[in-house]
């Protein structure tokens, strides 16, 4: 137990500072610290001021707190070392965590076993890993306050665009940017981008995509002039999560302003509408092989191509993971087709669940948006282990989906059977070195 954490007048004024606001008196128990300062579940009593958002705030701070539990003993103490995740950590979470390199990787799995944490945790450990905190001088408080509010931005009744997809695209980027030819030329300034954006990408998307914004007159198409409207709002954002949190304060205006910037570029290239545009480049520059990973111009625009690569890599996957993030999507996108149908608007492409099947849709994006970029990347890591797992994946789910569509028309099939992918079941080691 820990006396520091719990006074008369409500929590301590550190815990008051990660939240952001102050507390009144609450009844609780106090447990081993996370940062010598947290308090068990007790903590949704009333705050001052009380707001439905300053109520989710604590509340999303009650599971970190107790996904902090969970993972007990993951990162080893060393002496005068700085730890972000400390000695709390316990079990599965850290046996994954260990394995946080590897292309299999479960984010479901790792979002249940962290309580609804995963992107949290997993920006907390992949920090450390770059020693991030330490190069930056950043504030341990200020960058969990940081994460938090990110976390706590994504829409939990979005099927697809949510925390965890946030938190898959961040473990993607972190294994592109451990590949051989990227690993050794990149600055701590490009991955602590490179993470950073992976984990913001979507912050705060509505679950409907522009141009329902922009034929619903939304107030975002406005703002943003019905241009990249989505990936401005989640730049604009992030940006106002880093100045509320205060994370970059220390920093000199003009780096804190170039962070920012940065950041928006790497986001603003997830626009799928400028993907030809990306694509391009990137051909011509592997076709002309003037690639230069010594300039920062050239690294940053790798960055880009490295997270839109994590942004759409769900066919990627090993089929079990695939499969779910392809139903998640595609359940979103019916969702907005029921709206559109509610408010007697023209139903978007894709989003009608009657005419639009999941396999029908899963086959041309793969052929279309996935495939032509992954075979660019694959050219570009010369192959990598990784790569050629990566493109395995691809064909193999290619053949799923269309082995499935197939047995949707065929009545002596259900379409409830499980396909084999074609090529058997054999996988490629795909662990990172």
């Amino acid at each position: 137990n820990n006396s520091h954490a719990f006074f008369k007048h409500g929590l301590s004024l550190n815990v008051e500072f990660i939240l952001g606001f102050a507390t009144l008196h609450i009844n609780c128990n106090i447990f081993d610290p996370f940062f010598s300062l947290i308090v068990s579940s007790a903590q949704q009593g009333e705050v001052e001021s009380c707001t439905r958002r300053k109520v989710k705030r604590l509340l999303s701070f009650q599971r970190y707190c107790h996904a902090s539990r969970l993972l007990r003993g993951l990162v080893p103490h060393t002496p005068g070392s700085l730890h972000l995740l400390d000695d709390d950590y316990l079990g599965q979470a850290a046996h994954m965590l260990s394995k946080v390199g590897t292309w299999n990787f479960d984010i479901f799995l790792f979002d249940r076993l962290t309580n609804g944490n995963s992107l949290v945790m997993l920006m907390c450990h992949l920090f450390n890993v770059y020693d991030l905190v330490h190069h930056f001088q950043l504030d341990i408080v200020k960058l969990h306050r940081f994460l938090g509010m990110v976390q706590e931005d994504y829409h939990s009744q979005n099927p697809y665009h949510n925390a965890v997809h946030a938190a898959d695209v961040t473990q993607a980027m972190y294994c592109y940017l451990q590949e051989p030819k990227l690993a050794e030329q990149l600055s701590p300034l490009d991955v602590f981008l490179g993470l950073m954006a992976a984990a913001a990408h979507d912050v705060d998307h509505p679950g409907v995509n522009q141009p329902f914004l922009i034929k619903t007159q939304h107030h975002l198409a406005s703002l943003y002039q019905n241009t990249s409207v989505l990936e401005s709002h989640h730049w604009r954002s992030t940006v106002g999560m880093l100045r509320e949190s205060g994370l970059l304060s220390h920093l000199p205006a003009d780096m804190s302003g170039d962070i920012e910037a940065q950041l928006g570029s790497l986001i603003l290239a997830t626009d799928i509408s400028r993907q030809n545009e990306f694509l391009s480049t990137f051909r011509e520059h592997l076709d002309n092989q003037d690639l230069d990973l010594q300039l920062a111009s050239h690294r940053h625009f790798i960055l880009q191509i490295a997270l839109k690569c994590a942004d759409v890599c769900n066919p990627c996957r090993v089929w079990e993971l695939s499969r779910q993030w392809s139903e998640r999507v595609c359940e979103e996108f019916y969702r907005q087709g029921d709206l559109e149908r509610e408010y007697d608007l023209e139903i978007s492409p894709l989003c009608n669940q009657q005419a639009d099947t999941v396999p029908v849709i899963q086959i041309g994006f793969i052929s279309y948006i996935v495939e032509p970029l992954f075979v660019e990347w694959h050219r570009f890591t010369d192959p990598s282990p990784l790569s050629l797992t990566m493109m395995g994946h691809i064909h193999k789910n290619k053949a799923c989906w269309n082995n499935l569509r197939c047995a949707a028309h065929t009545p002596t099939h259900s379409p409830t059977e499980e396909p084999e992918p074609e090529g058997g079941d054999e996988e490629v080691d795909d662990e990172i070195p």
